[in-house]
């Protein structure tokens, strides 16, 4: 007896509970529904998501989806309330303080939560709402997200998760999602740009499309536009002309040549050749993502694999300089100096301003000086050895003198090469050229402090 009476006050507890949590959905139902909510109102529904959230674990399915997606809105009602109050109705700056990129991830998870939930159960409450609402926000999302991810803020991973929930809004937007990964990549997030980049996957996302452009009559500045139609009204209108399209290429092959080399990042160099291989079924054609192939067996020292496809690249694109410049880096860890001298010079005929073939192509000339200086070192003090030590002294000179039209050239191709300016310092020094080694000290030292060495 004294077992079913304990039963029926639980029971009793559990149906008051659930009674309760009705009330405060009510509640919470009727502020969201409010055009216009007060300061009053959004008292009362913080106080009711407070009432509900400890007795939601045990309510249906239905109750959770909807009970996360009006505690989410939290931050917007607050919003909404402030941006009514005449100081701030022309400042929307305003609304920034109300935006976190967890408040936007949290409203971004629950919303499309919910749109699932009412897709599955044939019963749409705020679906429609929700998709006719979103493109008025999506400026602003896209702005903060931007400036979260510019040059200055730096704060690539919270650029990524704003992107990332502007994506879980609108799926039909995978750009979105791709610019997420690239931000997650920035940030050396590797495992959730790795997640994106699956998600890129698996909606086969490509990219691939028009780009359309027109010169601002006003500033003279060549400005893009979503669609066609958009662009050719403001030529029409006269506000803008010289319209351009641009055709931009499939993405494809770039994100399944990121998911192999966060593979590899991680020390997944398996995965990376299954996920290579799947992206060269898919893209042929794709140089880069042979060339991603191809650096993976050179990670792995595995150079004769490195070699053949490198050269399968160079039979369907001969003219690459980068491919033939990376034959030469080849050749020369491979002490094949004849070899690597020839792709350096192959690289610069196709590209003569290809700076790091210049550069490399000094350093072979002035490997041979090492042994050299070994060679001097150990000869003693007879004539015969003294004769010997002014030869190769004669030699070392005259590898400083052939290195020298390529580190000039390496500078003056870039300014800012600390590396290839140094060394030739050290060259002009070693053959006393005093006239071009001192105005060349000075901007060496200058590099020296402009990079913190």
């Amino acid at each position: 007896m004294k077992m079913k009476h304990i039963a029926f006050a639980a029971a009793m507890l559990i149906s008051v509970a659930s009674f309760a949590q009705k009330d405060e959905m009510k509640t919470l139902k009727k502020i969201y529904d409010k055009d216009e909510p007060t300061a009053k109102d959004v008292t009362e529904y913080k106080d009711a998501v407070a009432k509900a959230e400890p007795l939601i674990a045990s309510s249906t399915e239905s109750d959770k989806v909807y009970f996360k997606y009006f505690k989410a809105n939290i931050p917007f009602l607050e919003m909404t309330v402030a941006l009514a109050k005449p100081e701030n109705q022309q400042n929307p700056a305003a609304a920034l303080s109300y935006f976190t990129p967890k408040v936007i991830n949290e409203l971004a998870v629950a919303t499309d939560e919910l749109v699932e939930f009412e897709k599955k159960s044939g019963k749409v409450v705020y679906t429609k709402e929700i998709q006719e609402d979103y493109p008025s926000f999506k400026p602003m999302l896209l702005n903060y997200a931007m400036s979260l991810g510019n040059d200055q803020a730096k704060r690539y991973k919270d650029a990524a998760l704003v992107l990332y929930s502007m994506y879980l809004l609108d799926k039909k937007d995978g750009e979105n999602l791709y610019y997420a990964a690239s931000y997650a990549v920035n940030g050396e997030d590797y495992d959730t740009a790795l997640s994106y980049y699956d998600e890129l996957k698996k909606i086969n996302y490509s990219g691939e499309g028009t780009a359309y452009y027109a010169v601002n009559v006003a500033n003279g500045v060549e400005e893009f536009f979503n669609n066609k139609a958009d662009r050719d009204r403001f030529v029409k209108l006269g506000s803008h002309k010289s319209p351009r399209d641009e055709k931009i290429p499939s993405r494809r092959g770039e994100i399944y040549k990121n998911i192999a080399l966060i593979l590899v990042q991680k020390g997944k160099n398996a995965e990376a050749k299954a996920a290579i291989k799947e992206a060269r079924t898919n893209n042929p054609q794709d140089t880069s993502l042979m060339i991603t192939e191809a650096n993976l067996y050179l990670q792995e020292k595995d150079l004769t694999t490195y070699k053949s496809l490198i050269n399968e690249i160079l039979a369907q694109n001969p003219n690459n300089a980068e491919l033939v410049f990376n034959l030469g880096v080849l050749a020369y860890q491979n002490k094949e100096m004849a070899e690597a001298e020839k792709y350096y010079l192959k690289a610069i005929e196709l590209d003569p301003n290809y700076g790091n073939a210049y550069l490399n192509l000094a350093i072979l000339k002035l490997d041979p000086e090492e042994g050299l200086i070994n060679q001097m070192n150990a000869l003693g003090t007879s004539a015969a050895e003294n004769k010997k030590y002014e030869v190769l002294k004669t030699q070392r000179l005259n590898v400083f003198k052939s290195a020298i039209p390529y580190l000039e050239k390496a500078v003056e191709l870039n300014a800012d090469n600390f590396e290839a300016a140094s060394t030739l310092l050290n060259v002009y020094k070693a053959l006393e050229m005093t006239d071009k080694a001192k105005p060349l000290k000075e901007k060496v030292d200058a590099l020296k402090a402009k990079q913190g060495k």
